[in-house]
């Protein structure tokens, strides 16, 4: 008997010992602290954030102040690209304007990774290392630039498409997806097209045939509203040296505030996802849909629509599907090691927005300096060539928030931004503020054009100006800022 017991087992196969998954409360943890940043900054440290709060302001305010009615017009534009716009009329009037715009920056992050969770846990009823490591894309350019639409409906996209899945065969699906596709494309057309292209991926795994082109069909309700015209008009843009710029965005896929760290997670992905492809453990279902957006990031313009970086901000995107695409449960330490990625890209760009949170808190009390409706040109000293974004590149902005003042830092171009300019051209909007920094030369603002009719001027930059406009005064300064009063126009020479 003992040798027919022995002759048994040895024709079983040994079962594989089984890894232990990832935690689900560990997964939504680590989603949650994704919003860590804002809850340590007082002021966002978002490149453009300065600016979009300003156009809030105005459009909240809907003329009622004189200084804001004599310098800026508002058109609403019934358009895919309003998710924090609408969002901001409810919470401003509970919260007021700055502390509503924080909390919905705060909310879109950890959204981001609840959508990641989401997606996966739809699709597997487990939390694999694709989805932990996916985690390590949420604070992409996209967010550090403070694109809150975009990634607002990035978020959206990941959470219906995991609804998508999860009511597969419901009878009331395609009814429940055309208010469901109308509500992302409002916040983004961009995040509309990626859910889109993540249901037919989908749809195109299952089935293998041409019907899935049509599955998507309770999403194309938007369509109607971009035939009628309603989106910004612009043209497309695929700006100069193509070649070597789309290599610089795949190079900067994940660029926020350290290069090494931000080159090592690129890498780190890279490699997790060749590697799966290599052991056949991608997973069409996301997979098709992250080949055909690293295929739109190449041939698409980086000017679509009015926005800039089209083509840019998908790249992020297409990691973070590519890494949802990876069905592999690998041991616990390996997937540990995928968290402990996020949380030193989360750690850093915690610590920097501290410190620049503070210093442009310093900056902005020289706003006491500033009378209402003042015309304000501001200065940022830019350098192209640095790694992080310049958080300060549109802080001069702040200056309409809190002062109702006129400045130039401002997307403010008509027929693209619903936000204008009455007495002053494209001359006096974005990027008219930048002043690029150049190795050996001195930074000169004698001839600034901006200051030529303005009444303040305000710089931001890592080094002191070595010159300004004739005759101005210096009222204000701190580690970062520089405030002066502008001569008027008559008395300089």
């Amino acid at each position: 008997p003992m040798d027919s017991f022995e002759q048994r087992a040895a024709t079983v196969p040994p079962k594989p010992f089984p890894a232990k998954p990832f935690p689900v409360w560990a997964a939504i943890a680590l989603a949650l602290l994704a919003g860590l940043p804002f809850l340590v900054s007082r002021y966002p440290q978002l490149v453009d954030y300065p600016s979009h709060l300003a156009r809030y302001h105005v459009m909240l305010d809907r003329g009622q102040s004189p200084w804001l009615a004599q310098h800026y017009t508002f058109d609403w534009l019934w358009t895919g690209n309003l998710g924090a716009d609408i969002l901001i009329w409810p919470l401003s009037a509970l919260l007021g304007l700055e502390r509503a715009a924080w909390l919905i920056g705060l909310l879109i992050p950890p959204l981001t990774g609840l959508g990641i969770v989401a997606a996966e846990w739809t699709l597997r009823r487990r939390i694999g290392i694709g989805a932990v490591l996916a985690m390590a894309t949420i604070w992409s350019p996209a967010m550090a630039m403070g694109f809150y639409n975009f990634c607002l409906s990035f978020a959206l996209a990941l959470l219906a498409f995991a609804g998508w899945v999860r009511l597969e065969g419901w009878r009331w699906r395609a009814a429940l997806y055309v208010p469901v596709g109308m509500v992302v494309w409002l916040c983004h057309v961009s995040g509309w097209g990626v859910l889109g292209v993540m249901v037919f991926g989908y749809e195109w795994h299952r089935r293998r045939n041409l019907s899935a082109l049509l599955a998507p069909w309770p999403l194309f309700l938007p369509f109607a509203a971009l035939l009628l015209g309603g989106e910004a008009q612009a043209g497309l843009d695929w700006g100069k040296n193509v070649a070597s710029y789309k290599l610089g965005i795949w190079v900067k896929a994940l660029r926020d505030q350290s290069l090494r760290l931000d080159l090592f997670s690129l890498l780190a992905i890279a490699i997790a996802v060749l590697a799966a492809a290599r052991a056949r453990r991608i997973d069409g279902r996301l997979g098709w849909a992250a080949l055909i957006l690293a295929v739109l990031t190449v041939v698409m313009p980086r000017h679509l629509g009015g926005g800039d970086f089209a083509d840019w901000r998908l790249i992020a995107v297409t990691l973070t599907l590519a890494c949802l695409a990876i069905d592999w449960q690998p041991p616990r330490w390996l997937t540990a090691a995928a968290a402990l990625l996020f949380l030193a890209r989360l750690g850093v760009t915690a610590l920097a927005w501290q410190g620049q949170s503070r210093d442009l808190e310093q900056a902005l009390t020289g706003l006491d300096r500033i009378p209402d409706g003042a015309v304000v040109a501001g200065a940022v000293l830019v350098n192209p060539g640095k790694w992080p974004g310049n958080p300060y590149e549109h802080a001069p902005s702040y200056a309409a928030v809190r002062r109702d003042a006129l400045v130039n830092s401002h997307f403010a171009l008509r027929g693209i931004h619903p936000l204008g300019l009455r007495t002053r051209g494209a001359e006096f909007a974005d990027p008219s503020q930048r002043v690029f920094e150049k190795p050996g030369q001195p930074v000169d603002l004698a001839n600034f054009a901006p200051a030529r009719n303005a009444q303040f001027l305000w710089y931001f930059g890592n080094r002191r100006p070595d010159t300004l406009p004739a005759g101005a005064v210096v009222i204000h300064t701190t580690k970062i800022s520089l405030l002066a009063r502008l001569a008027k126009p008559g008395n300089r020479r």
